[in-house]
């Protein structure tokens, strides 16, 4: 008879932590909404494409090309972490969706105003076509919501993880 402790069945799979998930988050939100952008701009809804992260950096013709895309899209997969990581350290706590709705808009705000004059190829918000205004914050909203509502909903299961944990009598069998 095969001891129970070596069965696979048996073993428990220990829990990701707190700081992979949000960085998982992070990232595929990242991806994820930064590739929908890039659909976004292909089908013209907006005239603002994932690649724009390279025009305060990059010289030449390759960052016109579809690879300078796929590269940004992962570059800003990566910032995505920093993101998430800034919505957990100031904003975890709030389980309402519309922080996260505001973050995706402060998140826009600081894109396409505070950081305007470095992006060359973004317009100036008053000159801004209206499907490209439109397009971008609603990408940067359901971006923060997805952002949000993740995180917030991950914190709400640790609490409540933590609270059933010391509601529990331990039992010792000494």
């Amino acid at each position: 008879m095969a001891d129970k402790k070596k069965l696979e069945q048996n073993n428990k799979e220990e829990p990701m932590s707190t700081t992979a998930k949000i960085a998982i988050t992070g990232l595929f939100g990242g991806i994820f909404w930064s590739f929908l952008g890039y659909l976004c701009y292909l089908f013209s809804f907006t005239k603002v494409p994932p690649n724009i992260i390279f025009d305060p950096i990059a010289v030449g013709d390759w960052k016109e090309g579809v690879l300078s895309q796929y590269i940004a899209i992962v570059i800003l997969g990566l910032i995505s972490i920093l993101a998430a990581f800034a919505y957990y350290a100031m904003l975890r706590k709030f389980d309402k969706i519309w922080i996260g709705i505001l973050f995706g808009g402060v998140l826009w705000g600081i894109v396409f105003v505070v950081l305007n004059p470095v992006f060359e190829n973004i317009e100036p918000l008053r000159k801004m076509d209206l499907n490209t205004f439109v397009t971008s914050l609603c990408l940067f909203i359901l971006y923060g919501t997805f952002i949000g509502y993740s995180i917030s909903f991950e914190e709400s299961e640790h609490q409540m993880l933590k609270q059933k944990e010391q509601k529990q009598p331990s039992y010792s069998n000494e």
